[in-house]
């Protein structure tokens, strides 16, 4: 028999790769996402051309073009590919039939360390799956980077996906003893405005609506921040150190707050809570590893953020 004919060779595995390089956008994306390199990517699409008998996509310089039995491939191989995904669910009930790979795509406040646990957990109970785990805070393009799931904090601004609430985060103004010292005492909560200020630019920047949770008095500060920036983490370490205040995740600063490093001031005003968010594109059917996977990884957040996961307006 030979081993190098086309027709003895995983179709499956053709398929997944010719989807691959149409979402991905090149072969050099694809090889990239399924873990192996050009060459062999290369060598699937050609297999796959061999067993239809014709071009399925045209490469020119700067791009690929999909002929038109390219296009149809590629729409029947997802319906393909997802009908094969129901059937291993279906057929497979046991925990050791749950393997492949997800790619996610996670904050990196969250990403880092507190979402570690839960992650950690999944892949112990299912020894066989592999997690592509990606820290950004962009929002994902699903198809192009091949994101299975993203976990999001904040506002949803793309319609085209489904997004299943987790939780809320709530958020403290806090600072360095040495800056409440300095500034002293504020009479009203316009004061702030004058203080300096460390701003999340993701949530917010030159102003921040909060909310008197005695009172529910809503006032807008106006900012000018002395520091700007995407990152959480960065922002924190600005705090304590002095250079400024802000509102950050209660769950960030609370080690700090018990250790005095920092100090909750403004304590009966608080930012709007983030919402935390499960964000993945519409399909027909979702696998039971990314099923199993949401399940464990809302328990660890909503654990981490301390709220209550029988309350209704969170349930998955």
């Amino acid at each position: 028999m030979n081993i190098h004919n086309p027709k003895n060779l995983d179709r499956i595995l053709l398929l997944t790769t010719w989807v691959r390089i149409v979402e991905a956008g090149s072969l050099s994306a694809a090889a990239k996402q399924l873990k192996t390199t050009q060459p062999t990517v290369s060598r699937r699409l050609q297999s796959l051309e061999q067993i239809f008998k014709c071009k399925l996509m045209l490469r020119t310089t700067h791009q690929l073009k999909l002929t038109d039995e390219g296009d149809t491939c590629y729409q029947y191989a997802k319906q393909l590919l997802e009908q094969w995904s129901i059937l291993e669910d279906t057929v497979g009930s046991d925990t050791a039939i749950i393997k492949g790979r997800l790619r996610v795509r996670a904050p990196h406040a969250f990403g880092q360390q507190q979402l570690i646990k839960p992650l950690m957990e999944y892949l112990t109970i299912y020894p066989e799956m592999r997690i592509d785990w990606l820290l950004n805070d962009t929002s994902p393009d699903f198809l192009a980077d091949n994101i299975d799931c993203a976990i999001h904090v904040g506002a949803i601004t793309n319609p085209n996906v489904v997004a299943k609430l987790i939780g809320y985060v709530p958020r403290i103004i806090v600072a360095a003893p040495e800056v409440i010292k300095k500034h002293g005492d504020i009479k009203n909560i316009s004061e702030l405005q004058q203080w300096p200020w460390i701003a999340v630019s993701t949530f917010y920047n030159h102003e921040l609506a909060l909310k008197n949770t005695l009172s529910n008095e809503l006032s807008v500060l106006g900012l000018d921040p002395i520091l700007s920036t995407d990152n959480l983490y960065s922002a924190l370490e600005c705090i304590k150190g002095g250079l400024g205040i802000g509102a950050i995740s209660s769950w960030l600063v609370k080690p700090y707050l018990l250790t005095s490093q920092l100090v909750h001031i403004a304590e009966n005003w608080q930012a709007d809570p983030l919402p935390v968010y499960f964000v993945y594109p519409y399909s027909n059917y979702y696998s039971k590893r990314l099923r199993l996977f949401m399940e464990i990884m809302t328990k660890g957040i909503q654990q981490m953020i301390g709220i209550d996961q029988n309350d209704d307006h969170i349930k998955m």
